[in-house]
């Protein structure tokens, strides 16, 4: 998973393990949820551990070796475990999951174990967590959208099948409101569609939140969900992205299915590789996290995409908090690299009472062009999405002039485009959490924005669909 030792193989579903080696009762110490067993050779990082014990099986991961000992993260903890008293064995690979249908409409923690009260999961066969890096000759250019339901992101920045798009936010901004909705409300032109949802290093009462919000879709079951507490093991954290993705890949590239996987929050999972980093004792890098950071992410973010002469697509949405603010700090700063766009969400706007708090200018999906347009959406989505950005653009330099001479210092010109910006905050941008709008009902919306501004102002549209699409009256206002 994360290290030197990249792993070619993944988790079995809560720890089916391959046939067990030789069992270990050399326990040397026990620190916290850690083991160190001695006595062991031929065990590589990131491999699979069962931890028999007289009240059942505990399962781990190797998380590092020295010499004849290996320190193993147990994720149950160590509670109750005294030394010799317990097997250890080692699986001889990595975890591997059991895939299927079965993960649908089932709620389970950060490595897989049941929630809801149900069964384990089960699966015909199992896959590697750590998955397979796709052929790039095989990769088929994401197309077509997936409609979201929120008008900030479908008008102005297109989600595309098979796209990897992040939301940047800060501490304090909805940002978790605004996954759990797009979770919920997501939807693909295509014959199946699925969620998955990873939550990462979350506290209880947002876990609540996020069960609460996608019950009604994991009882259609349509959605998978992963929970991973904030007390939970930091490898854990780790492990919990690549079961949601692992998941994913099967119901896309075997089952046909296009799904969205929809992960809450990257910069707790990458605590969580600085957290395993330093107990391994590797030299750290920038602000602390190993060189590897890079790779290691795009191990994750690189598994999206759409396989050529194969049904279905992974789409991944990573939500990550920007400590301070700062886009460059290491977590927003390679994941910009990694990915195609961003959405950023903005402390201004949000204190303006506008939800979802979209910095429409500073956001981007570099893919946009691939799913809208005619044949896709609608003929005019990319135009008079150029125009709503574009007036923006204005609207925000008309902004600027006002707070230094006045907005009665204005023109006529001027003054109509910051009517234009609160036309588009109060009826484009902004929505309730719950309200999931068609793509029709959102780019209708961005015309009666456009409607407050002067005809000859509205360069980035045709004239023909300037009067078919402005309401009756309206570009006369304005002569």
């Amino acid at each position: 998973m994360t290290g030197r030792a990249p792993s070619r193989a993944g988790t079995e579903a809560p720890a089916v393990l391959a046939a067990a080696r030789v069992a270990h009762r050399d326990i040397r110490a026990i620190r916290g949820p850690l083991l160190v067993v001695g006595g062991v050779e031929g065990v590589g990082w990131d491999e699979a551990v069962e931890v028999a014990t007289s009240a059942g099986p505990r399962h781990g991961l190797v998380l590092d070796l020295d010499e004849d000992r290996a320190t193993v993260q147990v994720f149950e903890g160590t509670e109750g475990l005294a030394p010799g008293a317990v097997d250890v064995r080692f699986a001889g690979r990595p975890l591997h999951l059991e895939v299927g249908t079965g993960w649908l409409g089932r709620v389970c923690n950060g490595r897989g174990a049941p929630l809801d009260g149900g069964p384990p999961v089960t699966g015909a066969r199992s896959a590697p967590v750590a998955g397979w890096p796709l052929n790039p000759v095989d990769r088929e250019p994401p197309h077509e959208p997936v409609v979201t339901g929120v008008s900030a992101i479908d008008a102005l920045t297109t989600l595309v099948r098979g796209q990897k798009l992040p939301i940047f936010s800060v501490a304090g901004l909805p940002h978790l409101r605004l996954a759990t909705q797009i979770a919920a409300q997501a939807t693909s032109a295509g014959e199946q569609f699925r969620v998955v949802f990873a939550a990462l290093g979350l506290t209880h009462a947002d876990i609540a939140y996020v069960r609460d919000r996608l019950e009604g879709r994991t009882a259609t079951g349509e959605l998978v969900l992963f929970l991973n507490a904030a007390d939970d093991p930091a490898i854990e954290r780790i492990l919990t992205p690549r079961l949601a993705l692992t998941v994913a890949e099967h119901l896309a590239f075997e089952e046909g299915a296009d799904v969205l996987v929809v992960v809450s929050d990257m910069t707790n999972y990458a605590e969580a590789v600085r957290e395993v980093s330093a107990a391994r004792r590797e030299i750290p890098a920038r602000r602390g996290y190993p060189g590897y950071l890079y790779s290691d992410l795009a191990s994750l973010y690189e598994r999206c995409g759409r396989v050529r002469g194969r049904a279905g697509s992974v789409t991944v949405v990573p939500v990550l908090t920007m400590p301070a603010g700062d886009v460059t700090h290491p977590v927003p700063d390679l994941t910009g690299y990694i990915t195609e766009g961003q959405i950023v969400l903005s402390p201004e706007i949000d204190a303006r009472g506008v939800y979802p708090p979209v910095d429409t200018l500073g956001s981007l999906s570099r893919l946009m062009r691939h799913g809208a347009g005619p044949g896709r959406t609608r003929e005019d989505h990319l135009d008079v999405a150029a125009q709503v950005l574009a007036a923006l653009a204005h609207a925000r330099q008309s902004a600027a002039l006002a707070e230094l001479v006045g907005a009665s210092a204005l023109g006529e010109t001027d003054r109509s485009y910051l009517a234009y910006r609160e036309a588009v905050e109060r009826d484009l941008l902004d929505q309730r959490d719950d309200e999931a709008r068609t793509l029709d009902d959102t780019l209708d919306r961005a015309w009666r924005a456009l409607a407050t501004l002067p005809r000859h102002e509205l360069t980035m549209v045709s004239p023909e669909q300037v009067a078919r699409r402005l309401p009756s009256g309206e570009e006369d206002d304005h002569g």
